[in-house]
């Protein structure tokens, strides 16, 4: 670069020198990896909540990984059913919403006698607990 001390007029030290080639050798260097992260692939599961419900009623039981996964089975298969009935439910009387009657409904069918009748019993009792507190 021009020194204004060392003779060159003014113009060439205030002069814009265009961008010269990036040399190859900064081009071969190795950029550093960057990790990619290996996300897991996020099921949806009940699992963590059947030990949680177990604690409530009988604090020195446990479930074993094996039982875990027949009653997460179990509980997603159930829940598709219902859903499933309830959507039937729902497209015949012509609305495009499920309803807690909807749902209702389709447990009775699903559960049959006492089963079925405690189950919405419960699940009634849940919803009110839910919208009182929350």
């Amino acid at each position: 670069m021009a020194d204004l001390g060392s003779g060159a007029s003014l113009e060439e030290f205030l002069r814009i020198k265009e961008p010269t080639e990036v040399p190859p050798k900064i081009l071969e260097q190795k950029q550093p990896r960057r990790r990619r992260r290996r996300h897991r692939r996020r099921s949806d599961s009940f699992v963590t909540y059947f030990p949680r419900v177990l604690k409530i009623f009988h604090q020195d039981l446990s479930l074993s990984q094996k039982a875990l996964r027949v009653m997460d089975s179990f509980v997603k298969d159930m829940f598709q059913r219902i859903a499933e009935e309830a959507s039937r439910l729902a497209r015949k009387t012509r609305r495009a919403t499920m309803t807690s009657r909807d749902i209702q409904t389709a447990v009775r069918l699903l559960l049959l006698g006492e089963l079925g009748k405690h189950a919405v019993s419960e699940g009634t009792k849940a919803i009110l607990r839910y919208v009182c507190c929350s």
